[in-house]
């Protein structure tokens, strides 16, 4: 019996992760992410499939990022008819993520298909729609980080805390092979040590291979701390200016790590108790989600949570779900700290207020997270004089900061310290980067005499 990895996605890129684990008697996908790019590159690389969904006995999932979990309702579509095994909080988080991104599916396609119509060309199809990310959830079945798990025929998992977001996990597979027995990590994607809310990464032993994200593998971050530091700077000037501070932000796990931070600057009394709103029904919803699955975070948020110190709830915090009372702000002139979706400036509330404020320079406009090349939020951060925003063009006079010392991804140092503690006997592959990111990490690991890989995408690759 031989054991090969296919490497379907998510190779030299950061989007679109799926790998295929096949055996002599068993198929299994990690990871089922969604290719994101221009729509019709986006459609085609997302609906096909250099295997057969039908055949796979088990998907195992490390974590509800769409890059990672987005594609699970197009192959159940597609055959797809077995398990996927994660962790509870993961299962409770890819619910709301997948259907918020059937809807937006739904809303792009209706948009498309009305200029379609009036040009007459052919009407298209979303990928799926929100009803079929809903029962995608169905197939989800919930296991426990250290709990071992036969998922298919001689095949077994393991999932450990990977500190990257709620709930996310390293998986490790172990396969009975009559060559000899293989035990597989699988730590894609990887959070850094100490960030806000969220334990440590655990690091497997024992392993003869892991594959391993390399997304920053030639840079290094500022420490998590110097991020509190310029958020409580960059929200003192702003309210002294009597501005706002508008952050795009994702909903799921930055939004919190935000709040984090700005519960305990209020609780220090380094800032002044400003109104805090968050502007989004589906941060909204994730928060609610950490709250009820607040045994993945760390101790210190865990005892504050039973004692009724939630970081998530203090008396100038106001979360919003309604459109009409999100529209209230934008004539409330007080200074007040906006955290509205989308993370990139592309869609969602984050719009309306970039257009009510942009153009004042009292405001800020504070960048938390990756801004991807050609989005509105990469103009704001390369401070270009003018942007469009709902087809009109805006002069940017906002202040802008960006704070790079959030990011939840490990740095080039992270990484090489975590495979060094994992010392897999056989060899690393590198995934999940831009190509100069994962030949970079690929050289410094060799260069410290730990056997490192950058498979190509749809590679497969005999383990022995």
């Amino acid at each position: 019996m031989s054991v090969a990895i296919k490497f379907l996605g998510g190779v030299r890129t950061v989007t679109g992760s799926s790998h295929l684990i096949s055996t002599g008697q068993s198929q299994v996908l990690l990871d089922a992410g969604l290719f994101q790019g221009h729509r019709d590159e986006s459609y085609r690389m997302n609906t096909t499939f250099h295997y057969n969904p039908h055949k796979l006995n088990a998907l195992v999932l490390s974590h509800a990022h769409m890059d990672h979990c987005g594609n699970i309702p197009n192959l159940i579509k597609r055959g797809l008819r077995c398990k996927i095994y994660c962790t509870s909080a993961t299962k409770d988080v890819s619910k709301l993520m997948l259907e918020d991104s059937g809807k937006i599916q739904e809303e792009d396609i209706r948009y498309v298909n009305k200029i379609n119509k009036r040009l007459g060309l052919p009407l298209r199809k979303a990928l799926y729609t929100k009803r079929e990310a809903g029962h995608a959830i169905k197939k989800f079945r919930s296991i426990f980080y250290g709990e071992k798990f036969c998922i298919a025929k001689n095949v077994f998992t393991t999932l450990y805390d990977a500190g990257h977001i709620l709930g996310s996990s390293i998986i490790v597979l172990d396969i009975k092979d009559n060559s000899g027995d293989i035990r597989l990590g699988y730590a894609v994607d990887l959070g850094r040590k100490n960030l806000p809310l969220l334990n440590n990464p655990v690091v497997p032993q024992g392993l003869d291979y892991l594959i391993l994200e390399s997304t920053y593998g030639a840079r290094l971050h500022a420490p998590i701390e110097e991020a509190k530091t310029v958020l409580r700077e960059s929200i003192m000037r702003t309210i002294e200016r009597r501005g706002k501070v508008l952050i795009p932000s994702f909903a799921l796990e930055r939004t919190q790590e935000v709040l984090c931070f700005l519960n305990e600057l209020l609780k220090d009394k380094l800032i002044p108790p400003i109104p805090i709103f968050v502007d989004s029904p589906l941060a909204t919803d994730i928060t609610e989600l950490f709250k009820h699955h607040f045994s993945f975070l760390d101790e210190k948020t865990h005892t504050a949570i039973n004692q009724g110190d939630s970081p998530f709830e203090f008396l100038n915090l106001k979360f919003i779900r309604e459109q009409k009372n999100s529209k209230v702000l934008n004539t409330d002139k007080r200074p007040m700290i906006i955290i509205a979706g989308s993370g990139m400036c592309e869609s969602g509330r984050i719009l309306h207020h970039l257009k009510n404020n942009i153009e004042d320079s009292r405001n800020t406009i504070l960048v938390v997270g990756y801004m991807a090349q050609d989005t509105l939020g990469k103009k704001i951060v390369d401070r270009v004089p003018f942007v469009r925003i709902f087809g009109v063009e805006y002069e940017l006079n906002a202040q802008v900061v960006v704070i790079n010392a959030f990011s939840g991804h490990a740095d080039q140092n992270e990484l090489i310290d975590f495979a060094a503690k994992c010392s897999p006997s056989k060899r690393i592959f590198l995934v999940h980067g831009d190509d100069e990111q994962s030949q970079a990490l690929c050289t410094a690991l060799n260069e410290q005499g730990i056997s490192a890989y950058v498979p190509s995408k749809d590679e497969a690759i005999l383990l022995n």
